[in-house]
């Protein structure tokens, strides 16, 4: 069994939070881990550059995302295995959370590396938290298929699943994926929030067709994550009566 406490002699693989939109909810852990590490492997190094230069951190930084991993992680587990701490970090939120960064856990858990969380803001838990829909039970299924029929066909899947739904979505296909949630999983409680935490953020309320009315065929622009309430149980006649 690897302990999760951290070992100087192998290296540690940090899993390091950052903020969704606004600065300031970044952790003091998590500015001392960046500030600390040896190295810190960032999805998009330009997006994460300007999260480090406002806060005055000079942290070598490594791109590490979907399309270069391959190469990235041996370079990667290389350097853990000499003894550096390495900082894991996504585009915003907490890595690992649909992105290539929980394949590089893996190895890193497979190679007996200690990999240390450094928690703090995550998009799905964030948009759950101010939904108002029941939050004991969750099924989070990230991005929606892009293509229409993998869509439907996912919505198909889960339409039975009693816990609240989560989902990403991206604001260039999202009056198509509305009027598929409408068709197949009906007029539910819907909450769509957009920008969280960022200057322009927005959270809509109500029922699928309620929300679509509202929005029209106006484009919207930024990250929106869709929070739908889980399939209702009907009520027998013994429960009604």
């Amino acid at each position: 069994m690897v302990s999760l406490t951290s070992d100087s002699k192998k290296g540690t693989l940090y899993i390091v939070s950052t903020p969704i939109g606004n600065l300031e909810d970044i952790t003091l852990r998590a500015l001392r881990i960046l500030k600390e590490a040896d190295l810190i492997a960032a999805e998009d190094t330009r997006r994460t550059g300007l999260l480090l230069g406002h806060f005055s951190i000079r942290t070598p930084l490594t791109s590490y995302f979907e399309g270069n991993e391959m190469k990235k992680r041996e370079f990667i587990l290389f350097k853990l295995r000499q003894g550096d701490w390495i900082a894991l970090v996504s585009d915003a939120g907490t890595p690992g959370i649909s992105d290539p960064g929980y394949r590089l856990i893996r190895l890193a858990i497979e190679n007996e590396i200690p990999v240390i969380p450094i928690p703090g803001p995550s998009a799905v838990i964030t948009a759950l938290s101010v939904s108002g829909l029941p939050t004991d039970a969750f099924l989070f299924k990230g991005f929606l298929p892009h293509k229409s029929k993998k869509r439907r066909d996912l919505l198909s899947q889960i339409e039975e699943a009693r816990e609240t739904l989560i989902f990403y979505e991206s604001p260039h296909r999202f009056s198509e994926t509305l009027r598929d949630i409408f068709e197949i999983l009906g007029d539910r409680e819907m909450v769509l929030t957009r920008e969280l935490t960022k200057i322009y953020e927005e959270v809509l309320r109500g029922k699928v067709s309620e929300i679509q009315n509202a929005l029209g065929e106006k484009k919207i622009k930024g990250e929106i994550t869709l929070v739908i309430s889980g399939k209702t149980r009907k009520k027998t006649d013994r429960e009604m009566g």
